[in-house]
């Protein structure tokens, strides 16, 4: 479904990601792990077409993203759910919804839609006429990844949707977004920096230091490499 190779990008001069190529199938969940400045939000960002690739290629179901404005991602069926959440505060929870389903075909599909961005996220339902600024931060950030699911997406691409939160928020934020994968089959790429967590629910994931991909797998392998254990789970080989 999303294939990139050889990606590179670069700030000024500075190179933020080199070489990197990453592949989801469709239907997987892939999660990509790292530290901070590592190249993670920019990854995500080449992706969306915000940030411009010095070399390589980023291909969606087949078509050249390089090749299309940033406008054109929803409506091909990529959602990103940005960290920091970035909801429309002064509006209510039902309006910041249906600012994502603007694509023809999710305003078609918008009443289906919204009744499941509900069942998976009940307290929207009970604050749909809350203005979002006054929600929680757990609670903006499902109204972020409910927004995410309203375009009709058939990628979601997740930055650090744990950021900020309490522990037990945050593990129940990471449960929703386990169920949509499990109950609705969508292909997720997530970015988050709580790797053993990440990990355990991705079919597959990537470790990025310093703007490369080091170590990809599946979670039996990432979790068991000594060096996966020392960096990111603060244990020592076995």
């Amino acid at each position: 479904m999303l294939d990139i190779e050889g990606l590179s990008v670069a700030y000024g001069g500075v190179r933020a990601l080199q070489e990197v190529s990453l592949h989801i199938g469709e239907g997987q969940f892939v999660a990509v792990v790292g530290p901070n400045g590592a190249g993670k939000s920019t990854l995500f960002k080449t992706i969306c077409g915000v940030v411009p690739a010095r070399h390589g290629s980023v291909r969606f179901e087949g078509k050249d993203l390089l090749a299309l404005p940033a406008s054109m991602r929803a409506h091909i069926g990529i959602a990103h759910v940005p960290e920091g959440r970035q909801v429309f505060k002064t509006m209510t929870v039902v309006d910041n919804l249906e600012m994502g389903a603007y694509p023809a075909d999710a305003q078609r599909n918008w009443p289906r839609m919204r009744e499941r961005i509900y069942e998976l996220f009940p307290r929207l339902a009970e604050r749909q006429k809350q203005v979002a600024g006054t929600l929680s931060g757990g609670e903006q950030q499902m109204l972020a990844i409910g927004r995410g699911l309203a375009c009709g997406a058939r990628l979601l691409m997740l930055d650090e949707p744990t950021l900020g939160l309490a522990p037990a928020v945050a593990d129940m934020i990471l449960e929703c977004i386990s169920n949509i994968h499990q109950q609705d089959g969508l292909t997720i790429l997530l970015v988050e920096q709580r790797a053993a967590e990440a990990l355990e629910l991705c079919d597959n994931g990537y470790v990025l230091e310093t703007g490369r991909i080091v170590l990809e797998g599946s979670y039996d392998t990432l979790m068991h490499d000594d060096r996966v254990r020392r960096s990111y789970l603060g244990r020592g080989a076995i």
